[in-house]
């Protein structure tokens, strides 16, 4: 299948919507009839050619009074999916009128094996037949899906004017639901993460999983899984490439499937998918629907899987999931509290407005322990997982349980506008908890946002893609472990921080400053006087049974001819949040005395709360600042523009 065909079929269906579907339905509702429909049109394409043996195996099957007929009908099929209905959706067309179409029509959906039934109920598509055959359009809708001009079979057709169309394989005919979904979120306005990850960036991160480990791979079974599945276009592709890996090297893997997938009609598309691609027994691991969330329904609690895709919903609120475990106050999920270091109940629960990184921790709860291998796992993210949050927040938490237990391999920087509906920063998560010996204690950061390649026509937001070549320099920075412009490996800890306050004494005028004054006085003293950088420090409290340590705020004062330790009044206008690095010499005293008494002495940090955060900064490590213009060219400039105001201002007053 060439590549140009793909938009002429997809074109063409967006098409039949608008020439079938403009009196009947809203834009935004289009979707609801042509995308079941065009699975329908697809399983007929496939179902075809075995028609007639699936039709006898259903009269002996009857005539035999079994019941059970799911698995001969399979065989029959040689698909795991069939339909015993008397018709094809080329029958349908010889109907006489509206009320037999329909008839035929829902006959012909009655015939389906239950998994596709599961689908029509999910896609709720059996809803939308009455309203399409009341406005006489379902006759036309099934002849648009038959026309000769696409084919949407998996093998070549002649098409009307002689010429040969080529076969829609599993991969073509997933573009195909891939563009049109996305032009469906489009016309609804959907947000930006809800929805499908591009070929090209599935491509890279199923590569990052499987590359490294390649010579490890044995000759046995893997199981894979998706826990934001969508259309399951990540598991199959990852699948795909775990298979040539393993036949480049003599070897013959088998593989399973798993997902969970909470939008139903996405869900419904993946399920369809699997089942075109002879993935029959996948289908019953792939869980989907509104009462399947991944963040308070975990479909997959007890088991563990030896690698892991996904790309998460981002900017999306999970309260409703969060109320389903209790709320923030009694809510409890063991996945996301967990005992780490010294913490032994660390929260790892995030702000409810975003639950992507959520997912993450969901995928490395599910990391194999045992195994040779043991677990891979890439996931997708935008900016805010490497950042979002301070300290002890539920994504700093999350970060430094990832970092500290040494699971992190990478993060690499995918190019702007690689997304369809959004061209926001993106980055992928490469995560492992078997990391080669090299890598161990060191994370990479690869910056691949210039290695991209434009596309000729933009879809949707996206307007580059990953060409091979790109994939490959990828690959090879990833596998190479060195440090390049494009790359930089640090040890875990530099992530890592120390938030600390730091306070300044509080400076009013006409105050004594030999004396500690009474917090009540401290009050109706400034309430009364501004503050002021020349006037003499507040004390609050002096004492003799302590010694000083002036970063913890205890000066050594002479007060009355008698060495003593004073506390000084804090003032809350300076008071101030700074971050010390995991690395600085001595922690918080360290970086204290560093960069903060030389310039100023009397400032001190409040011990009680230091706490230890983790964030990924790329700009840090890669960011380029633009080359200042020199004097003479912004001289030159500036003169040019004052002789083209002089011109214009000659012209105008010659004018009058």
């Amino acid at each position: 299948m060439q590549d140009t065909q793909l938009p002429r079929i997809s074109n063409f269906i967006w098409s039949i919507a608008d020439d079938v579907l403009r009196d009947l339905y809203v834009r935004g509702k289009y979707r609801d009839v042509i995308l079941p429909m065009l699975v329908l049109r697809r399983l007929d394409a496939v179902l075809v050619d075995t028609k007639p043996a699936v039709m006898e195996q259903k009269r002996l099957l009857d005539e035999a009074n079994i019941t059970e007929q799911d698995a001969p009908l399979q065989a029959a099929a040689g698909h795991a999916f069939w339909n015993a209905s008397p018709f094809t959706l080329s029958d349908l067309t010889a109907a006489a009128t509206p009320q037999k179409l329909r008839a035929d029509f829902e006959a012909y959906l009655d015939g389906f094996s239950p998994d596709v039934q599961d689908i029509l109920d999910k896609f709720q598509f059996r809803q939308q037949i009455g309203r399409l055959s009341d406005a006489d359009a379902l006759g036309t809708l099934i002849t648009l899906f038959l026309s000769p001009d696409i084919n949407l079979s998996p093998e070549p057709v002649k098409s009307a004017d002689g010429s040969e169309l080529p076969g829609l394989d599993n991969h073509a005919m997933g573009s195909v639901f891939e563009d049109l979904v996305r032009r469906f979120n489009e016309e609804n306005n959907e947000e930006a993460g809800e929805h499908w990850t591009p070929r090209d960036a599935v491509e890279l991160m199923a590569r990052l999983v499987f590359e490294p480990v390649a010579d490890s791979l044995r000759g046995t079974t893997y199981t894979l899984y998706d826990g934001a599945i969508g259309t399951g276009g990540m598991l199959t592709l990852a699948e795909e490439t775990l298979r040539n890996l393993a036949e480049k090297r003599g070897l013959r893997v088998s593989t399973h499937l798993f997902g969970q997938e909470i939008n139903s009609e996405t869900y419904a598309i993946c399920k369809a998918d699997l089942l075109l691609k002879g993935a029959g027994a996948s289908v019953e691991n792939i869980v989907g629907g509104p009462e399947y969330s991944t963040l308070s329904n975990d479909a997959f609690a007890d088991r563990t899987f030896d690698f892991m895709l996904s790309n998460p919903p981002y900017g999306k609120s999970w309260k409703s999931d969060l109320d389903k475990l209790g709320g923030k106050r009694y809510g409890y999920d063991p996945r996301f509290i967990v005992s780490h270091e010294d913490e032994p109940e660390l929260s790892l629960l995030t702000r409810t407005s975003d639950g992507q990184l959520l997912f993450l921790v969901n995928m490395l709860q599910k990391m194999k322990t045992t195994t040779a291998l043991r677990s891979r796992i890439a996931e997708v993210h935008n900016g805010s997982s490497l950042f979002t949050g301070d300290a002890g927040s539920g994504e700093s938490n999350i970060r430094r349980w990832i970092i500290e237990n040494d699971w992190l391999e990478a993060v690499v920087a995918l190019p702007l506008n690689m997304f369809y509906n959004t061209g926001i920063a993106t980055y992928i998560w490469i995560l492992a908890n078997n990391k080669l010996q090299h890598r161990q204690g060191y994370v990479q950061l690869i910056d691949a946002s210039e290695w991209h390649t434009p596309l000729r026509k933009n879809l949707g937001s996206k307007n580059c893609e990953l060409s091979q070549a790109d994939i490959q320099r990828v690959i090879q920075t990833f596998i190479a472990f060195e440090e390049t412009p494009q790359s930089t490996i640090l040890p875990n800890a530099a992530f890592g921080y120390l938030r600390a306050q730091i306070d300044h004494p509080l400076r009013l005028p006409g105050i004594d400053p030999e004396r500690a004054y009474k917090p009540a006085e401290i009050r109706r003293i400034r309430e009364e006087r501004e503050p002021a950088p020349d006037a003499p420090p507040v004390i609050r409290r002096i004492r003799k049974d302590i010694a000083p340590d002036p970063i913890a705020g205890l000066f050594a004062r002479q007060i009355g001819g008698e060495q003593v330790v004073v506390e000084y009044e804090p003032d809350l206008d300076m008071r101030d949040i700074e971050q010390a690095p995991l690395l600085s010499e001595d922690g918080v005293y360290g970086f204290m005395r560093r960069s903060i008494l030389p310039y100023a002495p009397d400032a001190w940090h409040v011990p009680k709360t230091v706490k230890l955060g983790y964030e990924i900064n790329f700009n840090r490590y890669f960011y380029k600042s633009d080359r200042l213009r020199s004097r003479s060219d912004i001289s030159a400039n500036l003169s040019a523009f004052g002789r083209e105001g002089e011109a214009l201002l000659a012209g105008f007053v010659g004018a009058r």
